[in-house]
């Protein structure tokens, strides 16, 4: 006999899984409808949110325009964004930016007051607004969370960790969460008429990432597992400049030093990418960390030079960076700050539309665990925390539109297991090794087998299981795609074909696919459409 939760929580409303800006956001924008937030920690204070650096693209300077703003991300995006979602993100862009100005956001003032842009690689001008410098995720997450504790109609509940969707014929009703710890932890169902999901990437799958421990990627194993479309799971970006100081998770060297004129160079101070792209180091991501992937691999190390075009301005205009390297006893001003790629940003995620709906009723996605075609195969710099602000909005005005709050009634059977589980250190290992900057099918077959030995070892433990799911997705997705495009790159198949297709696929084809693997050769059946 299936077992029950140890309690039942009703939401009257919406169902938030995650506090990050994706989910904060939604919350504020849902009011005076109902909310009830899941954290895993205390608001404000965790999740990738709180560590971004770069700051929001939005076409707010002095001639620029959305449709500026949506050519770059095109063009970022390697042929495989959706044109009408880039062009309603940046058309909508201004005025998500007016929203955090009017609850507090302290973004950064040029001398006459107006709202200071800077440039990021791969946008045509400056258009990145920031907090403090380097501090924007930080800060705007904190300004954000005490509006959000403020609001009457919105309950934040803190220290749930969530293992599985509730489903009643094939709808979402809610979720199943743990609490406590030891003997004392309990399963707790939530239910609700509305769950949106707002749980973050999948940095922490991989041995050296920029993301913070429990960006694991749960949400979309938890969706995947309940048979949620998936799209574009094999597009990983890598940040080219983590700082390379041993330490895990990698403090990040934003890439606004890059904005502001730093140079890349190697251990003989010889600077190389410009003899990769026309823009030097202000290329694409994908192709600036893939050619310092490459001098790592010739045996070079990798610096990041700030001394010249920042130099003693340093501290005072990124301090977030400032610390990371002084703590390692780096003076940036003085000296090149070591530097290596590190798994940063996922492009895929849940399939969702323009509202924020997924293929499960009673479900929305929003923020980085969600897939909306605007990022293509390799996303535009600062546009991740601005997907957020857009998709929450929407996602909450679909929500208080279709939705009626009210108690849900049933039981769903809940998992049988829940205790908590980190990474396992060889999947962390395989993804990394197998599944990140360069990939080929013989490497991407051994990181399936290492993910297929995991889930057998696992005991069916969900939190497990839903990290499985994710890599497995990932992985499979990057073995059925026989070509490079973005930050997918195949040494086995170097060429882009000349029409970009999404990957749109469930666990079951994914499954498929690892089940259709030729032992010698690592053929596959293509799902990529």
């Amino acid at each position: 006999m299936a077992r029950q939760a140890d309690n039942v929580i009703e939401a009257k409303g919406a169902l938030i899984l995650g506090a990050g800006l994706a989910g904060l956001f939604t919350a504020f924008k849902l009011a005076p409808f109902p909310a009830l937030v899941l954290a895993g920690a205390r608001v404000g204070t965790t999740g990738s949110s709180v560590w971004a650096q770069g700051g929001i693209a939005a076409a707010v300077g002095e001639g620029d325009t959305w449709h500026s703003h949506a050519a770059d991300t095109i063009a970022a995006g390697a042929g495989l964004c959706d044109p009408d979602v880039a062009a309603l993100v940046a058309r909508e862009a201004a005025a998500r930016i007016d929203d955090l100005v009017q609850i507090g956001a302290p973004f950064d003032r040029d001398v006459n007051g107006h709202i200071a842009v800077a440039r990021e690689a791969a946008h045509s001008v400056a258009r990145i607004v920031h907090v403090s410098g380097d501090r924007a995720g930080a800060e705007i997450t904190r300004t954000l969370a005490e509006k959000v504790l403020a609001t009457p109609s919105i309950e934040v509940m803190e220290g749930f960790h969530a293992v599985e969707l509730a489903m009643e014929d094939g709808r979402v009703v809610g979720l199943f969460a743990r609490y406590g710890t030891g003997a004392d932890m309990k399963l707790v169902l939530f239910r609700a008429p509305a769950v949106v999901f707002a749980t973050g990437g999948l940095g922490a799958l991989y041995a050296v990432t920029t993301n913070p421990l429990e960006s694991r990627s749960e949400g979309l194993g938890m969706a995947a597992r309940a048979g949620a479309l998936i799209a574009d799971p094999e597009f990983v970006q890598f940040h080219p400049t983590a700082i390379a100081i041993g330490r895990d998770p990698a403090p990040l060297a934003t890439e606004a030093l890059r904005g502001e004129g730093a140079i890349l160079i190697d251990e003989t101070g010889r600077r190389f990418m410009q003899a990769v792209h026309p823009a030097a180091e202000l290329a694409p991501r994908d192709v600036v960390a893939r050619a310092i992937h490459r001098e790592i691999a010739k045996g070079h190390k990798v610096f990041l030079d700030c001394r010249e075009a920042i130099g003693d301005k340093f501290a005072g205009h990124f301090p977030t960076v400032n610390a990371a390297c002084v703590s390692a006893g780096i003076d940036p001003a003085r000296a090149p700050i070591p530097v290596a790629p590190a798994a940063h940003y996922h492009m895929g995620g849940i399939a969702s539309d323009i509202r924020g709906r997924t293929s499960l009723e009673g479900f929305w996605a929003v923020g980085e665990c969600a897939s909306t075609g605007l990022h293509g195969a390799n996303r535009l710099a600062s546009n991740s925390l601005l997907e957020a602000l857009v998709f929450g909005a929407r996602a909450a005005d679909d929500v208080k539109s279709n939705v009626a709050s009210g108690n849900r009634r049933g039981l769903p059977p809940a998992p049988l297991r829940f205790t908590p589980a980190p990474p396992p250190q060889a999947l962390r290992d395989a993804m990394t090794r197998y599944v990140g900057l360069e990939r080929d099918a013989a490497g991407l077959t051994r990181a399936l087998c290492t993910i297929g030995a995991i889930e057998r070892a696992s005991g069916s433990e969900p939190s497990l299981l839903n990290m499985v799911a994710a890599t497995k997705l990932v992985a499979a997705a990057a073995l059925a795609r026989k070509e490079s495009r973005g930050a997918h790159f195949r040494t086995d198949y170097p060429q882009t074909e000349s029409t970009g297709r999404r990957t749109l696929l469930t666990l079951s084809d994914a499954d498929q696919i690892v089940r259709s693997l030729d032992a010698d050769s690592g053929n596959v059946a293509s799902t990529a459409h």
